[in-house]
């Protein structure tokens, strides 16, 4: 799959499920992002069943929980690290069998520990990347974007975007006031990263929904500065766009991870489940996965036989700074980051 047709198919996440889902395996449903059937990371799948699962679409994570929640049926669901509280307290997941998942063991612990209980391994992680700052890199000095206080600077209003996801603009907000974790945020700590969304929220020419919108309105020029994931940063460089990706402003920036759940009851096939998770983890598919989006594999053995310089082509490589990595926050939390982001949304 190209980058270009990853652009399209993000658009896709606006039509119904039922156009997602054509001419597939009717045995696993996947619930999952938009433009994720990759071909190179579901070979392993397709040459064991003859065709790629069933697929479903979501635009973000409060929309696929909101889905299974209300009663769609998928055998695997795609959340990112932040939002599998929600699966595990509505009890709509059940632990995997790591026995039968052999790429299980070259996953970093720091990305399987926090969802590892006495019941067992309630989450897979597939994929991690950044949300940093994404700029065009012929018109906005890179001085300017040496810090994340470029939101608030009134040189840009008009001409920045922010991410419609709950998870980055809050690890946007806090880096901004210095707190580097939103594990134990005080009261004061909140009110502040609030305050500061406020005052960027004037500047604002569009929340992005999808790595396609923001990479058109890059392209159309009327954003200039966008607080941004390594997708659209992926599609305009191959668009030869003029963008650039600092990883590395003074406060820090994000990191996240994403990865799938074990629906209870799914309706499909179980053991096809654990071929699609294995199609996915397998070193066929860390390449792939860079070309298609940028973004790397949760298998470090895997991205050990990518090249240093295809890494750094992709700002997946190593960085030394702060980052804010997006771990599940209390739900008490949570529920509060959604609730304030919508009012500030609304100009409130």
């Amino acid at each position: 799959m190209s980058r270009k047709s990853l652009a399209l198919l993000s658009a896709a996440s606006v039509l119904s499920l039922s156009v997602a889902a054509q001419a597939a395996d009717p045995e696993l449903t996947v619930l999952d992002w938009a433009g994720w059937e990759i071909d190179g990371m579901l070979q392993p799948y397709v040459d064991l069943h003859g065709q790629k699962p069933t697929f479903a679409f979501f635009a973000d994570d409060d929309e696929a929980f909101q889905k299974v929640s209300s009663g769609f049926r998928a055998d695997v669901v795609h959340p990112c690290a932040a939002s599998v509280p929600r699966y595990t307290e509505a009890g709509l997941i059940e632990p995997w069998d790591i026995s039968k998942i052999p790429e299980f063991a070259n996953i970093p612990e720091r990305m399987t520990a926090p969802f590892t209980t006495e019941e067992g391994v309630f989450y897979i992680p597939t994929d991690y990347a950044y949300t940093a700052i994404a700029y065009n890199s012929e018109t906005v000095p890179a001085e300017d974007v040496a810090t994340v206080q470029v939101f608030t600077d009134p040189k840009y209003a008009g001409r920045i975007s922010m991410p419609d996801n709950t998870d980055d603009v809050w690890s946007l907000a806090f880096l901004a006031t210095g707190v580097t974790s939103w594990d134990n945020v005080t009261d004061e700590q909140f009110t502040a990263a609030a305050d500061w969304l406020r005052s960027v929220h004037p500047n604002v020419r569009a929340y992005w929904a999808d790595p396609s919108e923001l990479s058109q309105l890059m392209a159309s020029g009327e954003v200039q500065v966008a607080w941004s994931w390594n997708d659209p940063v992926a599609i305009l460089l191959a668009e030869n766009f003029p963008v650039g990706f600092n990883r590395s402003p003074a406060e820090g920036a994000a990191t996240w991870y994403c990865g799938f759940v074990n629906m209870k009851d799914g309706p499909g096939n179980e053991e096809k489940v654990y071929d699609h998770i294995n199609s996915l983890l397998a070193h066929t598919s860390a390449q792939p996965l860079l070309d298609a989006i940028g973004y790397a594999l949760a298998n470090d053995a895997a991205m050990a036989e990518i090249p240093a310089e295809a890494l750094k082509a992709a700002y997946v490589d190593p960085i030394d700074t702060t980052l804010f990595v997006q771990s599940p926050p209390s739900t008490e939390l949570r529920d509060r980051m959604i609730e304030e982001f919508e009012m500030i949304k609304s100009g409130f």
